[in-house]
């Protein structure tokens, strides 16, 4: 019988280890004073305050409340001892050579455990096992607690969830078997190129940890994203409005008007030809304008969000009946952008304005009684913490807003790219969607303080007269347009059940949509793709679970579905308009300069 040959293991150059650690030490030295002292200069916490936002009282809070129960913590205790118990027991029998079911398994779509050694390799079954049970009691015996109040209780579960998932072993060399057997196979040059891009990282962001999701060298807006062919047509303060090149020899005689969100970049609309829903509907036969936001400064942080409005919207229904001489528009709304649509939907029904004909909502709240997980950020300490940040610059700094949604999916927009950034060394895959994620924008002071409290903290723009924009107290009950509502069944932004929730604010006939995937893949989903499917029901009650009971489900993009509704309020067709010679005067290519301006 021939010998076993061992596999080849490379072993690490101690010279060039030897360089590279210097170099990194050196690096990492510089990098933490700098950032230590911006820290200290900052003042993010002081003596008087080391708990802005909170989370330590709550959690205080949420101890004291569970040690009033020892008898419902003991239960708890002996629960979890049970199942290691019977893990070990399980365990045993592997190691043995016998069959032993899994005390616990992963959700079927948690990919920290795909790797077969998870399953295979008793060790770090157990591991994986003994992960999973400690988390599960840890996060139930949390969320029993009782007599917290309500925001509290979200607080404490959604940071011990944050918690639970920065301790799972996959994010640690040691617990992680597919790192391991990287470190191995290549001579732990895999750490060393991790630690190289943890520091460029730390570098990028001025001493904070801004995790590279994508390699940012790969995407130009302009060039190979956002290339729709059109012209900037008008420009002030808040926006450029973009007016997109006709495909087709007749269009739609009303014209489209899409308000993006200014939290993201409108280019989430337009990322490659082959899923850009504005190049889409220009293909269709709509002549598309979109307002692409400006990305505000401290110049700009007074700016409220009336002005918003007045300088968004309205400001383009001015120019669009300038330029193509129509005296009404079919408007779209995607996430904060609808919520601002409806607001100057109310607005214009107070002064009897009828420019926007038809009005379609991109996964946007109008109630926000249930709005999700982002309400965990919303209370009054917390907030006093944003506006005290805002008040010194004017603005809130776009980083800050990217972490906050990373937050609410971190195993996928955050911890995933440690494993692979930093304990695997591999370079970050060029991936469109990730590079948007991460092109943030700033918000300035005024508007976002009003946002945040009269919207989510209040919920006043679902009241009538609880908002008052350009000295107008509005009703979204006084909005009789017709209104077409899309929604993502896993939005973990805006969740279904929430937008659901504006369908009994309007007075006109509505339509409601519930397309599958999430806040971006159920909206971005072109018909070319056949992926998912959507559901619909001509009936629109109270409750939305009795709504989804009653639905019929299609297969593929809600896209035509949403096409053949808009079609009935087109007022039929025209020669096609040019941008280049139209009624406005073309001010430069699209995508325009600002949705150019990067934070990083």
């Amino acid at each position: 019988m021939a010998e076993q040959q061992a596999p080849d293991v490379k072993l690490p150059d101690p010279v060039e280890l030897s360089r590279a650690m210097t170099r990194i030490a050196e690096q990492s030295q510089k990098l933490v004073t700098d950032f230590l002292a911006r820290q200290a200069a900052d003042g993010k916490t002081t003596a008087a305050n080391p708990d802005p936002m909170g989370i330590g009282h709550a959690f205080l809070e949420m101890t004291a409340r569970m040690m009033a129960d020892p008898a419902k913590l003991m239960k708890a205790q002996m629960t979890l001892w049970q199942d290691y118990l019977t893990l070990w027991q399980r365990t045993t029998q592997r190691l043995l050579g016998q069959e032993a079911a899994p005390v616990i398994s992963p959700a079927k779509d948690d990919r920290r455990f795909k790797d077969s050694a998870w399953d295979e390799n008793t060790l770090f079954d157990f591991i994986k096992q003994s992960y999973l049970l400690s988390a599960r009691w840890m996060q139930s015996t949390v969320s029993e607690v009782e007599g917290l109040p309500d925001q509290t209780a979200k607080k404490v579960d959604f940071y011990t969830r944050q918690f639970v998932d920065a301790m799972a072993p996959s994010n640690f060399v040691m617990t992680n078997p597919e790192v391991l057997r990287t470190t191995i196979e290549t001579g732990g040059e895999n750490l060393v190129k991790g630690l190289e891009h943890l520091l460029k990282d730390l570098e990028r962001g001025k001493g904070e940890l801004r995790i590279s999701m994508t390699d940012y060298d790969a995407f130009q807006v302009g060039k190979n994203i956002a290339v729709t062919p059109g012209k900037v047509v008008f420009q002030n303060d808040l926006i450029q409005l973009l007016q997109y090149t006709p495909t087709t020899p007749d269009v739609a005689k009303r014209p489209l008007m899409i308000v993006p969100p200014w939290i993201n970049k409108f280019y989430i609309l337009d990322l490659r030809e082959k899923n850009s829903y504005i190049k889409w509907a220009v293909d269709q036969g709509h002549t598309v304008f979109v307002l692409s936001w400006v990305n505000p400064d401290e110049r700009l942080a007074k700016k409220s969000f009336e002005d918003y409005m007045i300088e968004g919207p309205l400001a383009a229904l001015d120019q669009i009946k300038i330029a193509t001489g129509e005296d009404s528009v079919n408007a779209v709304g995607y996430c904060l952008g609808g919520t601002l649509l409806a607001a100057t939907l109310a607005y214009m029904a107070a002064k009897g304005d009828e420019r926007i004909a038809s009005a379609t909502f991109f996964t946007t709240m109008l109630d926000f009684a249930e709005a999700g997980e982002l309400s965990v950020f919303i209370d009054e300490e917390q907030l006093n913490y944003i506006e005290g940040k805002m008040s010194e610059r004017g603005y809130l700094d776009g980083s800050e807003m990217a972490t906050t949604f990373n937050m609410l999916r971190a195993n996928d927009l955050i911890w995933s790219f440690v494993v692979n950034n930093y304990l695997l060394g591999k370079d970050p895959f060029p991936f469109d969607l990730l590079y948007w994620n991460s092109d943030s924008t700033r918000m300035p002071a005024a508007m976002h303080s009003f946002y945040l409290r009269n919207m989510y903290q209040k919920n006043l723009l679902q009241q009538p007269g609880g908002v008052t924009l350009a000295g107008v107290p509005i009703d979204l009950r006084n909005v009789k347009t017709p209104a077409y509502f899309l929604s993502a069944r896993e939005d973990h932004i805006a969740p279904w059940k929430s937008t659901y929730a504006g369908t009994q604010l309007f007075s006109g006939p509505v339509k409601f949509v519930l397309a599958a995937s999430g806040h971006i893949a159920g909206v971005i989903n072109p018909p070319s793709a056949g992926k998912y499917c959507y559901w619909t029901n001509e009936a629109l009650p109270k409750d939305p679970e009795a709504w989804l009971k009653d639905t019929a489900q299609a297969p593929g993009s809600w896209w035509t579905d949403w096409q053949a509704w808009v079609s009935q309020y087109s007022e039929g067709t025209v020669p096609a308009r040019d941008p280049s010679n139209g009624g406005l005067p073309a001010l430069d290519e699209a995508p325009g300069s600002y949705v150019k301006a990067r934070l990083v």
